[in-house]
């Protein structure tokens, strides 16, 4: 009896020790000599790669956000993923380059160049991961009867010069003008190369931060005019076309269309390890072979030209 209680301390050693001797081989680091990003996942020097944990938060353009949802969507799906949490979230190019510079999030997508939003001591702490290329269309109500504007009808309609649609070869009826907010960079994209500058919130016109209402609003509205990235466009409104040129992913590629604009993703600094394995993702042959053309983008890869932030459009 003595000697079978003598032994159990003896088991319980043993056991313990093998289970140490387990945890220090299971490739998780715990001496601190491991690199361990944010997001909780380690990558100690000799043990073997760890599952990537943690989560993502992406907030910004409207006109990125159905690509990036359903990138998000098939990411968190990937083996070795699952316990990683991509959100997703709107809000305008204004919004999301605002908090991924205040570290609210971890990606601030945009329309724009971090440097046409924010101050300069902002956007120097950004960095660029443009992962495709949107084009934009000015849209109306399929009564309207109007196919074909010059920029300077463009113009003048958005700045309130022309009030009816008769003015410019249409039905006699009042445009009704549908805008987006000033932190979209949509709306920045379409004044800068479609209008040749801003243009004022007229009385009347109706604001609305999301592509997707836009499209609703302009749909349903008689007399209304709005504008929205080919990812948006069907045959429910009519897409028109710029001095005679329609939006195509071959004229916006040929740079013979120019209203267009790179997509965004924006991160303070380099990107965490699990931030920085999403957008490697998004660039990836999965996504730019399949989505990008899929919803209406235009791989960067596919671009005959390219534009700086000044707006100058040169050849590759």
């Amino acid at each position: 009896m003595f000697k079978r209680v003598k032994k159990l301390p003896l088991m319980m050693t043993t056991l313990a020790m093998t289970v140490v001797l387990a945890a220090c081989g299971s490739g998780t680091d715990t001496s601190g000599s491991g690199n361990t990003d944010p997001a909780g996942s380690s990558n100690g020097s000799g043990g073997e790669a760890t599952q990537l944990s943690g989560s993502v938060l992406a907030v910004g353009s409207t006109a990125l956000q159905p690509l990036v949802d359903q990138a998000a969507q098939d990411f968190m799906m990937i083996e070795g993923n699952e316990n990683i949490t991509v959100q997703v979230q709107g809000g305008g190019s204004g919004t999301g380059l605002t908090q991924v510079a205040d570290k609210q999030a971890d990606i601030g997508n945009s329309d724009v160049f971090a440097e046409e939003k924010l101050e300069a001591d902002q956007a120097e702490q950004l960095v660029d991961h443009q992962v495709a290329v949107v084009g934009m269309a000015a849209v109306v109500n399929k009564e309207v009867g109007v196919t074909d504007l010059t920029k300077q009808q463009l113009s003048d309609i958005f700045n309130g010069k022309v009030k009816n649609w008769s003015e410019v070869g249409g039905a006699d009826q009042e445009i009704v003008i549908i805008n987006r907010p000033a932190s979209s960079g949509t709306r920045a994209t379409f004044e800068k190369y479609a209008l040749g500058g801003a243009a004022p919130d007229l009385e009347g016109s109706i604001q609305e931060e999301s592509s997707g209402n836009v499209k609703k609003l302009v749909t349903e509205t008689p007399g209304a005019i709005g504008y929205l990235a080919l990812s948006y466009l069907d045959d429910t409104l009519t897409a028109v076309k710029y001095e005679g040129i329609e939006a195509t992913v071959e004229n916006i590629e040929s740079g013979e269309y120019p209203v267009w604009a790179y997509q965004h993703m924006y991160t303070n600094g380099e990107p965490n390890e699990v931030t920085k394995a999403f957008l490697d993702y998004m660039v990836s042959d999965d996504i730019q072979n399949t989505y990008v053309v899929e919803l209406g983008y235009i791989p960067v890869s596919g671009m005959q030209v390219e534009r700086d932030v000044e707006g100058n459009i040169t050849e590759k």
